[in-house]
């Protein structure tokens, strides 16, 4: 019986050619072919590192058409790799129909780590990070982009999009008139590369940053918004539901671990929940 290949998700570089690991080069050079957004960006990534190996086009565009032939490859023993035209295949890129295609079938695939803007901004941002919501691009219709940012008004996490050069403009006036001057904005340009730059304020501020200074309207970009945060007057107190999860577990377990438990399920502050039982729970 023919031993399966595997799937590799290989990771690129976001701009800088010198983010790429030794793993990656040797996955890229050893298996049977690689699977490439745009073949003529990849061939050129693998001409800087010396690689050469078969590579042929796989895109939104016609994913679901050669699916097949990938799958059927993959059944007959040849390994694969997958990549994007810069950093994390599936993370906003193409992927997603073939490696649901491969578990489905019990085919192997092996992620390797790598560069992703996503990660790459919100580590320098200086925004919250222990919890985020990627929404990818935001639409690009004005209307859909206002609905969409309406619907992330009350998100209490950091929110990470990208967004285009020739759209950043309208975005962040749309960011202005839907979320106000509370809410800070970062825009993380052209990471990773020569011009790298992070500026920070209110909507409203880095509109007119980028109206005054046409150089920061170009490059690759990544927004960030600032999570809402909470109306302290009106989180004087856990929930309802909250209070109810904890006396339940205090029927069973010490306070200190029904609080972190009672924290988890209901996105409490475990604090917060721990004081309340100890001035309240000899009462209820």
């Amino acid at each position: 019986m023919t031993e399966q290949g595997i799937l590799y998700i290989v990771p690129t570089p976001i701009g800088n050619l010198d983010d790429i690991t030794e793993r990656a080069i040797k996955t890229l050079s050893e298996v049977a072919a690689i699977a490439a957004e745009d073949t003529r960006h990849t061939r050129k990534l693998m001409q800087h590192y010396g690689i050469q190996n078969e590579v042929f086009a796989l895109h939104e565009h016609n994913e679901i058409h050669r699916a097949d032939a990938v799958i059927e490859r993959l059944q007959q023993g040849d390994s694969l790799a997958l990549v994007s035209d810069a950093g994390t295949p599936l993370i906003n890129d193409p992927g997603y129909v073939i490696v649901h295609r491969c578990r489905e079938q019990g085919l192997k695939v092996i992620a390797l780590p790598g560069a992703c803007a996503v990660t790459v901004a919100l580590s320098a941002a200086g925004l919250p990070t222990d919890r985020f919501a990627f929404e990818g691009f935001l639409p690009s219709k004005p209307q859909q982009r206002r609905a969409k940012l309406e619907a992330l008004k009350t998100e209490q996490r950091t929110i990470v999009v990208y967004e285009s050069p020739h759209r950043i403009l309208h975005a962040l006036a749309d960011m202005d008139t839907v979320l106000g001057n509370e809410r800070q904005v970062v825009l993380a340009r052209e990471l990773t590369k020569q011009f790298e730059t992070y500026l920070r304020g209110s909507a409203a501020e880095l509109l007119q940053i980028l109206t005054d200074d046409t150089n920061q309207q170009r490059g690759e970009m990544v927004l960030l918004i600032a999570p809402l945060q909470p109306d302290t007057e009106a989180s004087e107190g856990p929930g309802e539901s909250a209070k109810r999860t904890l006396l339940l577990l205090l029927e069973e377990l010490p306070l200190k671990k029904a609080a972190a438990m009672t924290a988890k399920i209901h996105d409490e502050r475990k604090n917060l929940l721990y004081q309340w039982a100890l001035e309240n729970r000899d009462n209820e």
